[in-house]
């Protein structure tokens, strides 16, 4: 296993004034054992950076360290990771076994070892009773265990995932994050996992990093990210529903958005131009005497929750509430009470977090 440190990693395309650069200079330590997450939209630069890790794409600037090594100028193969694709990639001629155990044969391992190495591996992820079948006879999930198999055996200092459970449905993306999570406590080793989707970050990571653009918008933990995100961005990108983000005039204990002055529970961290954000299910308090006054005009029931859609004078706006309860209608004018502590402010022009 292995620690790996990327110190200011950038990436373009091209040369001179016509460069298209992709990764604009990130920096992260990753200790070693630690699953961290790479997540953002699609063209963040999150699989671009993963493939500079594994060696797949040439590093324009920067470095990147495996362990004490700087791997920049070594060649994939000699950076000892194992990395795990979207598409499987499994050889459809071949065996279960076979698959796992084919990069172990390249290496001209004994042959003794590779049946301890894969029966080991197989019996982590559950494939004992699927060595002898070939990829075509398994199941989308039991394909991406295998492929996930073929890295475990290989022993590396570095997992990589590039978003392996993007093929598979929503039932078995669930079933396969607790199959890695259960593979990183038993296994322990340094992970990089890439996802466009929220839910997959938010549960596997132990830190996330949020990508934007190129540029990392935030590295912490899922709680840190969740309750203090640093910019607008990593705000309306973490949570579902996106959080409430209204940008008016802060003065003192009064907030001016969309033509409508509400009152606030504690002084705006300064007077002048604020983005006020708000977390949809940190209004607990919606049918009060008074306060911020929403005007519904559409509720969604998702089981356990309900969305309530409305506006706060003519700034759009979402509340969730608990399912069990008596929804509003269309059309109510509700009263919101909030608290001091769940108010997030961020500077209306550079759009990064203002304040505690």
């Amino acid at each position: 296993m292995a620690s790996i440190s990327l110190r200011n990693v950038v990436k373009r395309y091209g040369h001179g004034p016509k460069a298209n650069q992709v990764i604009h200079g990130v920096n992260a330590e990753i200790k070693d054992g630690e699953f961290i997450v790479i997540v953002g939209p699609s063209g963040c630069g999150k699989s671009t950076l993963l493939r500079m890790v594994a060696g797949l794409e040439e590093i324009s600037g920067g470095e990147i360290a495996i362990g004490p090594r700087v791997v920049n100028d070594i060649e994939p193969a000699e950076r000892d990771i194992a990395m795990v694709f979207q598409n499987y990639a499994l050889y459809p001629h071949m065996s279960v076994f076979e698959n796992m155990a084919y990069g172990l044969k390249i290496k001209k391992v004994p042959i003794a070892e590779i049946k301890t190495r894969v029966d080991k591996a197989a019996k982590i992820l559950e494939l004992g009773h699927l060595l002898d079948r070939t990829p075509r006879a398994l199941s989308g999930g039991q394909r991406q265990r295998v492929a996930m198999g073929r890295a475990i055996v290989r022993n590396p200092q570095v997992f990589l995932f590039d978003e392996p459970l993007s093929n598979l449905d929503a039932k078995l993306r669930a079933q396969t994050r607790l199959e890695i999570q259960k593979l990183h406590r038993e296994l322990g080793v340094t992970s990089l996992f890439v996802t466009h989707d929220q839910v997959e970050a938010m549960t596997l990571a132990q830190r996330m990093i949020v990508m934007n653009g190129g540029h990392m918008e935030q590295i912490g933990t899922p709680e840190e990210v969740y309750q203090r995100p640093a910019t607008t961005f990593v705000a309306s990108f973490i949570g579902s529903p996106p959080m409430n983000l209204l940008k008016g005039q802060a003065k003192g204990n009064s907030f001016t958005v969309g033509g409508i002055t509400l009152a606030l529970p504690a002084p705006a961290p300064r007077d002048g131009e604020l983005i006020l954000g708000l977390r949809p299910e940190h209004l607990d308090h919606w049918n009060a005497s008074s306060g911020w006054p929403l005007k519904v005009e559409m509720i969604e029931m998702l089981g356990a929750e309900r969305l309530v859609y409305g506006r706060l004078g003519s700034e759009q706006f979402t509340l969730r509430i608990d399912g069990t309860l008596v929804p509003p209608a269309v059309g109510d004018m509700l009263m919101l009470e909030l608290s001091d502590k769940q108010l997030h402010w961020f500077d209306a022009q550079t759009q990064k977090r203002v304040g505690s």
